[in-house]
Parts: C-alpha cells; sequence; structure tokens
C-alpha cells in the first residue's frame, strides 16, 4: 500500500470528519487545512504528499492558492469541489492540478485516484523505456501488440504516448494541443477528436475502452492497476 501525508483544505468541517477517519483505513495521514494562507503555510512547511483542494475557501479561492502553490512545489493536487462547470475544471487542470473529483464523491473512488496520483509523482525515476498499456507495449519509436508494430502515424503515436506517460490523470484538450501541435493551436479541438478517433480504431475495442473521454475537459488514459 502506498502511505504518505495527505492535506485535506476544505472549510467544511463535515468533509474532514468523514475524510480523516477513511484516510487513516486507507493508511495515509491526513492534515488538515480550512483557509488558503493556512494550506500553503502547511504545504511549505511540513511537505505532503497530496494535497485534496476545495475550490471555495473563505479566504481566498481555490484557483489562487493553487497558483501560488505551484510557485514552490510540485506536490499533486486533486481538486474537491462542488462546481461543476467546464469552465473551473479546464482552469484547474491547466494551472496545475492532477485531477477533478466533483463533490459529492464516492469514497473507493476517490481513494483510487489518490492512489494514482501518488504512483505518478513517484516518477521522479526517469520514464520507463516501454509502457504497457491494455496489451500494447508502448516506446519512444512505436507501439506494438504481440510483438507486432501498431500502424501509427507520427502524430497518433506521440499522442498515445503522452497519453500513457499520464496514465490516470486527465489532460485538458489545451494541455495536448499544446504538446503535439503547439500554442497556436491550442482552440483546434474538433481537430484533436478525430485523431483520438483514429487512434482509438488502431488500439482495438478492449484497449481503446482505456481512453475516457472527459465531456468538454479532455482525455483520460485509464490507470488499469
Amino acid at each position: 500500500m502506498i502511505s504518505g501525508r495527505i492535506l485535506v483544505v476544505d472549510d467544511e468541517p463535515q468533509i474532514h470528519r468523514f475524510l480523516s477517519p477513511a484516510l487513516a483505513a486507507a493508511g495515509y495521514t491526513p492534515l488538515r487545512a480550512e483557509r488558503g494562507e493556512e494550506a500553503l503555510r502547511i504545504a511549505a512547511s511540513q511537505a505532503p504528499d497530496l494535497l485534496l483542494l476545495d475550490l471555495g475557501l473563505p479566504d481566498m479561492d481555490g484557483h489562487e492558492v493553487l497558483r501560488r502553490l505551484r510557485e514552490f512545489s510540485k506536490v499533486p493536487v486533486i481538486i474537491l469541489s462542488a462546481r461543476d462547470r467546464e469552465a473551473e475544471k479546464i482552469a484547474a487542470l491547466d494551472n496545475g492540478a492532477d485531477d477533478y473529483v466533483e463533490k459529492p464523491f464516492a469514497l473507493g473512488e476517490l481513494i483510487a485516484r489518490i492512489r494514482t496520483a501518488l504512483r505518478r509523482a513517484g516518477a521522479n525515476e526517469p520514464p520507463a523505456a516501454t509502457l504497457h498499456v491494455g496489451g500494447i507495449d508502448i516506446t519512444p519509436q512505436n507501439a506494438s501488440r504481440n510483438g507486432e508494430i501498431l500502424p501509427l502515424s507520427k502524430r497518433e503515436h506521440a499522442l498515445l504516448l503522452l497519453l500513457a506517460r499520464n496514465r490516470g490523470r486527465v489532460l485538458t484538450h489545451r494541455q495536448i494541443l499544446t504538446a503535439l501541435w503547439g500554442p497556436a493551436h491550442t482552440e483546434d479541438v474538433a481537430y484533436l477528436r478525430v485523431y483520438i478517433g483514429q487512434l482509438r480504431k488502431h488500439l482495438g475495442e478492449a484497449t481503446a475502452k482505456l481512453i475516457t473521454t472527459e465531456p468538454g475537459v479532455g482525455y483520460r488514459l485509464q490507470d488499469e492497476s
């Protein structure tokens, strides 16, 4: 089991009453903050392994907390918020959040998201030469199944590699388009959908299902484990 210290940043006492014992039961050490400034102080002084961050804090907006946090820390951040607008999710992810979970949420799913984010954060090691996703082996040069090279275009392969390296994390349209096509193409969402569709066809039904669409936000390659 992956352990670590989880800083829960929320001004609702019932969230802390619910999450603190649940996190402890899952093997984590819960830390608590109810205001943005307090959260930033704890993040700087105690270096938690992950933050669960609400956007509606009494002293500052969660987006501002995230922006200031990213000035000194790369700690994984999962947004927990009742704000369900796509623009809120996109802004949080584009500004450095690792995931976004809407309230109310299922505890099991949240713990799974925490495990995934912590595994990704543990990748301070160089990325593996070969990534394995749904029976497909992915290297920086090609992708293959049972030793047979898949007929991917260079762009399709780059898209698959990007998703695989960020497995379990939502990548926004803007993040993907910027990474693969450059900042001049951040609005070409329809173009990206075409490539996602082509990639899914090449991967086969079982593996293609691992690429999930986050409506209006982007795409996620599911973490099989």
